[in-house]
């Protein structure tokens, strides 16, 4: 089966190539959005990887998030509907419904993105929901939450450091749940899209089994490490003013980087797991450690 990967080049286009080329012809395809371009598919299936990332220092122009995520992913589709290609998979994200979660999202959650990345994201997803499929075609929306995984430099790197220099994590007493997802689990998810017809089109979440804290991994970085990780109760209010100072101050911990740490994120994947008929392919804390290994390296 001849795959045609947009994006190929990054953390999951990298990931993902590993994954199917001993089973999958692979095609690369290098794209990018230009005004009434029209796109010629040649294979069977198409993943839709390529786009602009969520801009974590805010210095991007909007207009480059509709024209990357929402814009390209269009002519893309358009391209597909037309092509001799079967199956249709569109890298969506959880932010594309929402920024801030209570209890526990899920596919019934009304969107309602707040970020230029979320609604340009959200905007394609409907595009995609918006068309009537031919007969023999399936579609497939991919909302995942934090990918990680060996190579990717992201916060958990930062956790890696801390714990790694001996310093005591002072968030103790805030008690959160977030969702992650392993890089191996999405690489598992989309070649079970590929090559089981009977997973009906549609949108699914993705995200490892368990939620973790951010305390249940300063102990797993710990293990990791081999060292003992360590980790303050300070009182609440004692952080929060010291955060709400570092607003004023430049500090390194503010009101914005403490939401991050300590904010609740669960996402469920009951749907696609569900729909597969079987469950993720590694545990959410085998994954982790696969990645804080990785970190050592």
């Amino acid at each position: 089966m001849e795959i045609v990967i947009t994006g190929a080049s990054g953390f999951v286009g990298s990931n993902l190539k590993k994954y199917l080329e001993s089973s999958h012809d692979l095609i690369n395809l290098s794209i990018r959005y230009s005004k009434g371009q029209k796109i010629e598919l040649n294979g069977d299936v198409v993943i839709h990887l390529a786009g602009k990332a969520h801009d974590l220092k805010k210095v991007s122009i909007p207009e480059e998030y509709y024209e990357a995520n929402f814009e390209l992913t269009k002519q893309l589709f358009d391209a597909f509907l037309t092509s001799k290609a079967s199956v249709f998979i569109f890298m969506s994200t959880v932010k594309a419904v929402a920024d801030k979660v209570e209890g526990i999202l899920t596919e019934e959650n009304v969107p309602n993105p707040k970020t230029h990345y979320g609604i340009a994201k959200n905007q394609a997803e409907q595009y995609i929901l918006s068309k009537e499929l031919p007969e023999g075609k399936r579609s497939y929306i991919l909302r995942p939450c934090m990918i990680h995984g060996p190579g990717n430099k992201g916060n958990l790197n930062l956790l890696y450091k801390l714990v790694a220099k001996g310093i005591p994590w002072p968030l103790g007493a805030f008690q959160n749940q977030r969702s992650f997802l392993s890089i191996e689990n999405l690489c598992f998810v989309a070649k079970e899209l590929i090559e089981n017809e009977s997973i009906p089109s549609g949108i699914y979440q993705v995200a490892d089994n368990q939620p973790m804290s951010t305390n249940q991994l300063i102990l797993l970085l710990g293990e990791s490490l081999e060292k003992k990780s360590r980790i303050l109760k300070l009182s609440k209010n004692v952080i929060t003013s010291i955060a709400k100072l570092g607003d004023v101050l430049n500090l390194p911990l503010n009101s914005e980087r403490l939401q991050k740490l300590t904010e609740n994120y669960v996402v469920s994947n009951d749907k696609i797991i569900s729909a597969m008929g079987k469950s993720m392919s590694i545990s959410a804390e085998e994954g982790l450690k696969k990645t804080f290994m990785s970190f050592k390296k």
